[in-house]
């Protein structure tokens, strides 16, 4: 169960780092964007890391405070979770 767990959060967070690079691209070509509730719905989902690290690479929405709080503070709240999750018996 381990390995599926592992390879779906390898999976979500390459998505969100490509919705990133996607969105990032599409606002310099003036182009139609991906919607915000979208970009965070992948970090809720778990892919907050790949968006994180999209946010940096790419300097995408590091003006926006609802994403330089948000994105770190699910993260968190996942690692967290992870950790409990992995306490249990």
């Amino acid at each position: 169960m381990g390995n599926w767990i592992l390879l779906y959060l390898v999976v979500v967070n390459l998505a969100g780092f490509a919705v990133m690079g996607t969105d990032k691209r599409r606002a310099k070509q003036g182009r139609w964007r991906i919607q915000e509730k979208t970009l965070f719905a992948v970090a809720l989902v778990g892919g907050s890391l790949g968006v994180l690290l999209g946010m940096h690479l790419f300097h995408h929405k590091t003006r926006h405070w609802y994403f330089v709080v948000g994105v770190p503070l699910i993260l968190a709240a996942q690692v967290i979770l992870a950790a409990v999750l992995c306490r249990m018996p």
